[in-house]
């Protein structure tokens, strides 16, 4: 199982909210490049990099943030926040970004999004699934829609998708753990599947379920940065 750390931007800066909710937001790092450094320096492959500032405008607003992790850094960066048009995949994968993550554009444009699947590959695109009671929620998690979260990732797997990012809103920055429940119920059905589980991490406990129920990776953020599991032993666990 592929350990992948979060860093999430606002004004340039590493910070974490608690169940989306911006007004929760809490400054953990002022220089994200350096940040991914470290992570990188510990033995680690592979970032998950979200512009929360992006996700509310629309359109990529810390493109230069990126492009220095890309730079500066040898990691595997997957990149989401506000990507909704050609023009801005297209930047993003100029950044330097390895794959991108689509979750609003996936529901709001599905035309749009399938033909990325088919313009730059399965290796490439990552359908970002994040759900509220089971529900798939938009738009910064500000909309919960009525679109039932397991026929949605089956469908998008019958397009051609392989990775999949699965978060439970509800779990996310609490420290409580992951919804391994549901997880697993989504693996037993497609088995297939590269799932990515994210939100709830808080021990390396946690991190041992996940990998023994098979999961492709789990996105670590609130638990690193609140010193709940260490950089040394998220190092340990990817050996």
């Amino acid at each position: 199982m592929h350990i992948i750390p979060a860093i999430d931007l606002i004004g340039g800066k590493c910070v974490r909210l608690s169940q989306g909710d911006y007004s929760s937001k809490k400054e953990y790092h002022d220089d994200p490049v350096e940040m991914a450094k470290r992570f990188e320096g510990a033995g680690i492959s592979r970032l998950h990099l979200v512009d929360l500032d992006g996700a509310k405008a629309k359109k990529i607003v810390n493109g230069s943030v990126l492009e220095g992790i890309c730079t500066k850094t040898n990691l595997q960066v997957d990149f989401g926040g506000g990507i909704q048009s050609d023009e801005e995949i297209e930047k993003a994968f100029a950044l330097g970004a390895k794959q991108v993550t689509g979750g609003s554009i996936a529901v709001k444009n599905p035309a749009l999004f399938q033909e990325w699947i088919r313009k730059y590959g399965k290796e490439r695109i990552i359908l970002g699934a994040d759900a509220k009671d089971r529900k798939i929620a938009v738009g910064g998690w500000e909309e919960t829609t009525k679109v039932d979260l397991i026929p949605f990732i089956k469908d998008y797997v019958a397009k051609g998708i392989s990775y999949v990012i699965c978060t439970d809103v509800a779990k996310d920055g609490l420290l409580q753990g992951p919804s391994v429940d549901l997880y697993k119920e989504i693996l037993e059905e497609l088995p297939e599947l590269k799932l990515i589980a994210s939100g709830g991490v808080s021990s390396m406990e946690d991190l041992e379920k996940l990998e023994k129920i098979g999961v492709y990776g789990a996105i670590v953020g609130k638990a690193y940065y609140e010193g709940k599991v260490t950089l040394e032993e998220l190092a340990e666990f990817n050996r």
